[in-house]
């Protein structure tokens, strides 16, 4: 076997523990029941009247994601659901793994059945991670512009990811990544120029009649660089984090997990008209 050949699997490897290693090992265990959410006898409020989906992101769970966020939601009175999705054969507890494209038409039929559960004409969507991007594609090619009012990314990887440069080493060993792409998919879709990128990002990145957020922090390592996270349109509201709260240290998966000054920032996303500024202050709203 040539020396490259006995590489391709560890570095593959390395890779893939490379981003495991960056979410929490809560995602190791069986996602428990949500309490408070996914009820779907919840019928939206005159106040919110969207019901609002949560996308996970990768290696995560529709649960252990949104342990901390859907509380709140929940508590200011949204009607709030969650899902999985991306679930590959054989592969327990870590979803968001298969081709992200395939991803989205599992989030179009849930959004299809949120909406006839609540009765509400549209919903808003928040994800985390690659729960930041994938929507995305259900919104430009699977009719979800229609459906969906505000889009909010936490730490997503809209322009794909370098994983803090070590993506640039998988041409210099040959068939990597083929082997990247045929085990895990959707790791092979989030690299900086890759075929779905390509195909997600051309002709502009948002589209008419969606209001987009994207909430970033500079302390990603996970999605680098972290400016190639925000969006270029005409309705589109780029955060950075520490333009928020200067001392806010929060990284890829705290941002998304726990960090209220985000989940503050989202809120306000979610409903402008009631928006009071985030700050650092925000963490005990």
């Amino acid at each position: 076997m040539l020396p490259w050949k006995r590489l391709l699997r560890p570095l593959t490897a390395l890779l893939l523990t490379a981003v495991v290693a960056m979410v929490p090992a809560a995602t190791a265990h069986a996602a428990a029941p949500s309490s408070g959410w996914n009820d779907y006898s919840c019928k939206p409020s005159a106040g919110h009247p969207r019901p609002v989906v949560l996308v996970h992101g990768t290696f995560a769970n529709s649960t252990d994601n949104w342990l901390a966020f859907a509380p709140y939601l929940v508590d200011r009175g949204y009607c709030v659901f969650s899902l999985d999705y991306g679930q590959l054969p054989g592969v327990p507890l870590f979803n968001a793994l298969g081709p992200i494209d395939k991803s989205a038409e599992q989030l179009q039929v849930f959004v299809d059945k949120v909406l006839a559960a609540t009765g509400a004409a549209k919903a808003d969507l928040v994800g985390h991670s690659q729960g930041g991007l994938m929507p995305r594609y259900y919104l430009k090619f699977l009719g979800g512009s229609a459906k969906v009012n505000t889009f909010v990314g936490i730490a997503p990887d809209n322009h794909g990811t370098t994983l803090d440069g070590f993506t640039n080493l998988l041409p210099y060993f040959p068939g990597a990544e083929d082997l990247l792409s045929a085990a895990t998919p959707a790791l092979a879709d989030q690299i900086v120029g890759s075929a779905f990128l390509t195909k997600l990002n051309a002709g502009g990145d948002t589209v008419p009649g969606v209001h987009y957020t994207v909430i970033a922090t500079k302390y990603d390592e996970v999605v680098t660089p972290y400016r190639s996270q925000f969006l270029t349109g005409s309705d589109v509201h780029n955060v950075l984090l520490q333009d928020l709260c200067p001392v806010d240290l929060s990284e890829h998966a705290a941002i998304g997990l726990l960090d209220r000054i985000a989940f503050h920032e989202a809120a306000n996303a979610l409903d402008p008209a009631h928006a009071t500024p985030t700050n650092c202050a925000s963490v005990f709203s």
